[in-house]
């Protein structure tokens, strides 16, 4: 499903299987001495076309979602539509989502057969999602990658 644009390595639709198993997350952020508290949840989905698992760390006052929503994800290598750098007229994918975050591939497991699980972190929340190599073969490790989110 990915797109013919350069830039996209990976999109799917995916639906929320659970949010927050163990209960609500949040965290205290100090930016320039003020305190402000987010809170955050961990999110558990499946997706539509390639059978992927999804757990994401997200912050649920951004992006609020509940069990049983879809929303489409993708990755993208730039957020240019062309691939190159953001433009300043506003062409770039950002503006088409709802929830952009900025990642890094760290980490590749190998699982049985064709299963694979790439994990991503931005700024100390995690991403992992687990399916067919297949789907992820222009996910590289130690890339980066922006997570898009629209619903």
């Amino acid at each position: 499903m990915a797109s013919t644009s350069s830039s996209i390595v990976f999109d799917d639709i995916f639906t929320t299987d659970a949010i927050d198993k163990d209960g609500k997350n949040s965290i205290e952020v100090r930016v320039y001495s003020c305190a402000t508290l987010f809170t955050l949840s961990r999110l558990y989905a499946r997706s539509k076309n390639y059978d992927m698992d999804l757990t994401l760390d997200y912050n649920i006052e951004l992006f609020p979602l509940v069990n049983g929503d879809s929303f489409a994800m993708a990755f993208a290598s730039s957020l240019s539509r062309d691939g190159g750098a953001p433009t300043a007229d506003g062409e770039d994918k950002d503006r088409d989502f709802d929830f952009t975050r900025w990642s890094q591939v760290y980490k590749f497991d190998t699982g049985s057969s064709d299963i694979v699980t790439a994990y991503a972190s931005f700024g100390g929340l995690l991403l992992s999602i687990t399916g067919s190599y297949r789907h992820l073969t222009n996910v590289v490790l130690g890339d980066p990658v922006y997570v898009l989110l629209r619903k």
